[in-house]
């Protein structure tokens, strides 16, 4: 449940428009409900403005459908992340009105248009090709929570004048999520340049000394910018929802 929904079956109540007993009946699993396997945090859009996220790695589609079946009349949008297309083909059974990803391996659950409430532009820029899953994961998961997205990809420092074509956006977006393996290194570049917050996220991209990220990940914590944040490897989902929490409006 969200905050909008509960302030709307409240206001039934308040005007008699429904009944005390059916309010009372859709609250009773408000703080959670218990499936054995999983405990669905229906309070969690109440408590942090947005619903819980299924995580989907190691989890049978027959789990994933368990939680998604008991969320799906709380909230307006279901989010599940890192599920691979096998899955995915099973959950579109049940819900053919979601949407896979598989660059981001996310499914969006959205039977209503998702309305932009964010107050600016969030950018969301990858160094290379082989970054995009990581970014489309960001993207998908800002845009999930109402924000405008624009994207840009294959920027990195190996060619940095293609970067500078897009010299509006950085200007001008609220936040900017920088992508990048190997090096790591853009996000000190982006974040240089600019006035605003940069959410670095390094990925698992890169040969043997990037150790699966690591490398960047250290690149981008030691980074000389004093505008920049950074999350775990491949962590596509926590910058997007960073962003979204910063790109919130005020109140």
């Amino acid at each position: 449940m969200t905050r909008e929904t509960l302030k709307k079956l409240l206001e039934e109540v308040a005007a008699g428009a429904l009944p005390v007993d059916e309010a009372a009946g859709r609250l009773k699993n408000l703080h959670y409900e218990d499936l054995g396997y999983a405990c669905v945090d229906h309070h969690r859009g109440i408590r942090k403005g947005f619903p819980e996220v299924v995580f989907g790695q190691n989890k049978t589609p027959v789990q994933i459908l368990g939680i998604m079946e008991k969320m799906a009349g709380e909230r307006d949008v279901i989010l599940v992340t890192r599920l691979d297309g096998d899955k995915a083909s099973e959950i579109l059974g049940r819900f053919p009105d979601a949407v896979y990803d598989p660059d981001a391996r996310m499914l969006i659950h959205a039977p209503h248009p998702m309305e932009i409430i964010g107050r600016g532009v969030i950018g969301v820029i990858s160094a290379g090709t082989s970054d995009i899953p990581v970014a489309r994961e960001a993207a998908l998961t800002a845009r999930a929570m109402g924000n405008e997205i624009r994207a840009v990809h294959d920027v990195g420092v190996a060619g940095l004048h293609r970067l500078f074509a897009h010299r509006e956006l950085l200007e001008t977006a609220t936040v900017l999520v920088v992508v990048a393996g190997m090096e790591g290194a853009l996000p000190s570049v982006v974040a240089g340049l600019v006035d605003r917050p940069v959410i670095a996220v390094p990925t698992s991209v890169g040969y043997g000394t990037s150790f699966g990220g690591l490398t960047a990940l250290l690149a981008m914590l030691n980074s000389c910018a004093s505008n920049v944040a950074v999350v775990n490897i491949d962590n596509g989902f926590g910058a997007g929802y960073m962003a979204a929490m910063i790109n919130r409006p005020a109140g």
